[in-house]
């Protein structure tokens, strides 16, 4: 099986992020990166079809000379080979979309996984926008992933529940944490990762549809106030709801 997993490099979780002297993007001094988080579940299922189907599994990123790294850790992990598509501007969504599915349909791949969302913008739709472009089956947000006879059965996460989906290859797989439990690398793999090949190829350029128009952080969360021990706390409370939180 022809397998495809798109990855993004992002800042770690752990870092605190500060705002850039333009106020539209994060400042990158004693910033460190590292593979998105909801990516690892991309690239283990990835992984585990692959042992099941056969084939060979395919990471691609886009971004900048940094992004090798994280392509470097899923070679390590087990993937066969990596794409990076290289671009240093800042890119939405849409745009991001547009250069994957300008990538994957070079290829005849039969299925492609996605993180659900990256850590970073938290759009959460780049895997469905590719699925448009391509015009493969999508199924986002996925807890649970079965594969037989070219069809697909998937457990994804909703409001209050879990909808089961039946569709069919060609499809897009978004992934969650509960899908699988990623592996980490071995030093086996980590020695042969160094010797696996990493192609690199300009971006496809496309317009951005949204602007970034300004960064903030959040105003410190004020501390608590007891207004009394009575009922007469009450009306007081509904006041202050209404008259300074402007929440009712």
């Amino acid at each position: 099986m022809n397998i495809a997993v798109c990855v993004s490099h992002v800042p770690e979780t752990t870092i605190k992020v500060k705002i850039g002297s333009d106020g539209k993007s994060i400042d990158p001094f004693g910033i460190t990166y590292s593979i998105n988080p909801y990516d690892e579940y991309a690239v283990e299922e990835a992984l585990k079809t692959k042992a099941k189907f056969g084939g060979e599994v395919t990471v691609i990123s886009i971004g900048t000379e940094a992004n090798k790294e994280t392509i470097r850790k899923t070679l390590a992990m087990g993937a066969d080979k990596g794409i990076l598509l290289k671009d240093d501007s800042s890119k939405d969504s849409f745009a991001i979309a547009k250069a994957l599915t300008e990538e994957l349909k070079t290829q005849n791949y039969e299925i492609v996984f996605f993180g659900k969302q990256s850590v970073d913008y938290n759009n959460a739709i780049t895997g469905q926008l590719t699925a448009e472009f391509l015009g493969f089956n999508c199924v986002s947000f996925v807890i649970r992933l079965k594969i037989e006879n070219n069809k697909i059965i998937a457990e994804r996460e909703i409001e209050g529940g879990i909808e089961v989906v039946e569709t069919e290859l060609p499809a897009i797989i978004t992934t969650q944490k509960g899908l699988n439990e990623p592996r980490y690398a071995s030093l086996k793999g980590i020695i042969s990762a160094k010797k696996k090949l990493i192609h690199e190829k300009p971006a496809l350029q496309t317009e951005n549809l949204t602007e970034i128009v300004k960064m903030y952080k959040l105003p410190k969360k004020q501390p608590g106030r007891i207004l009394s021990t009575d009922i007469s706390a009450v009306i007081e409370l509904v006041k202050l709801l209404h008259e300074e939180a402007n929440v009712i």
